[in-house]
């Protein structure tokens, strides 16, 4: 079958690879369908890992998509062939203390789609994956929405651990598809006004029109004073979807007394740094956002309800044989990418 893979920084060659096949009962051999290009695929493109995650060349990356079923194992009762799934990309033991306590996203057993010694990814014809990790739409989206679940199961499982109210205010700094994806989810449940940052004008352009409150670009105004002119005691959670530190920075100085810091963006450098005194003085939460814990099944339904209508995001739209050029437009942040997608 083809595939797309990493041969070094920057390569992407399309490549054969042998056709995976089923061999638990509980298996279920998928046809990709659509495949999302997410930022963590381009740190694997441009830098070859991601912390102590190095890729092994030639590596198949990629982790949001859609499939049909083409074949199950004897077991399996969940899907038949035929049937459109969003793909859960994590695959957890069940088994380990972190999975018992609920935490299947941090199970110490965890394997991840797309993840250098874990599992291939998805930018390939065929995947094989366990019968749980194959959610049905039941037609109720599109194989694309199917597709964006993924990404915006981030952005819901976000504002879930934040556990906000309704009219709480919220920060989003970067505004990439995953802090559109927790502004989408923010706006679900209800927050009163929605603050996004952006380096790129494009971006701030396009949270403008998709439902921010207020948008700013960090390089051509000082955001911290802005907002606080017009939250003058701070918003409740900022959501820091960027990985950087100066985002950080900037959320911790928008943050109200008590209000809640959401660490949700991939830095590629090895650690942040906070000012003490001024989370403490604050008494700022600091959460960790680790993907998606059993949020996937929720944004499939927050999709099909209505409720949550994701495919604004999508800008580009590729074929298998151009994923370098998809690879290299969100990269480089050309031609007002949003979200790129390669379709089988």
């Amino acid at each position: 079958m083809k595939s797309a893979a990493l041969t070094d920084l920057r390569k992407v060659e399309i490549i054969d690879v042998p056709k995976p096949s089923i061999r638990g009962d509980k298996d279920v051999l998928l046809k990709i369908a659509v495949v999302g290009v997410c930022g963590s695929d381009i740190h694997y493109y441009t830098t070859g890992k991601i912390g102590s995650q190095v890729v092994q060349y030639p590596f198949i990356v990629g982790h949001e998509c859609s499939a049909t079923v083409e074949a199950v194992g004897k077991k399996v009762k969940k899907v038949k062939p035929g049937d459109q799934v969003v793909v859960e990309p994590a695959v957890s033991c069940h088994t380990c203390p972190q999975c018992k306590m609920g935490r299947e996203n941090t199970c110490f057993n965890l394997k991840f789609l797309g993840t250098p010694g874990q599992i291939p990814g998805c930018l390939c014809e065929y995947i094989v994956m366990p019968e749980e990790n194959c959610l049905p739409t039941k037609g109720g989206i599109t194989l694309e929405e199917a597709a964006l679940c993924e990404p915006f199961a981030i952005g819901v499982y976000t504002i879930k651990q934040a556990n906000l109210s309704k009219g709480d205010k919220i920060a989003i700094l970067g505004s990439g598809p995953i802090g559109l994806s927790c502004m989408l989810a923010a706006k679900i449940q209800g927050v009163s006004k929605i603050y996004m940052t952006d380096k790129l004008d494009y971006r701030v352009d396009f949270t403008k029109r998709h439902g921010a409150t207020w948008a700013g670009n960090p390089d051509r105004q000082n955001i911290v004073e802005d907002i606080l002119r017009l939250e003058p005691n701070g918003v409740d959670i900022a959501c820091e979807c960027a990985g950087r530190q100066e985002t950080v920075d900037e959320a911790i100085d928008l943050l109200r007394p008590g209000g809640k810091l959401m660490l949700v963006g991939i830095p590629r450098f090895e650690r942040f740094s906070f000012p003490a005194d001024k989370i403490r003085r604050k008494e700022i939460t600091i959460i960790n956002v680790r993907r998606q814990n059993r949020c996937t099944q929720t944004a499939i339904d927050l999709v099909a309800s209505g409720k949550a209508k994701i495919d604004f995001l999508i800008t580009h739209r590729f074929k298998l044989d151009e994923t370098k050029s998809a690879f290299d437009l969100v990269a480089d942040y050309r031609d007002g990418v949003i979200k790129a997608m390669v379709q089988f």
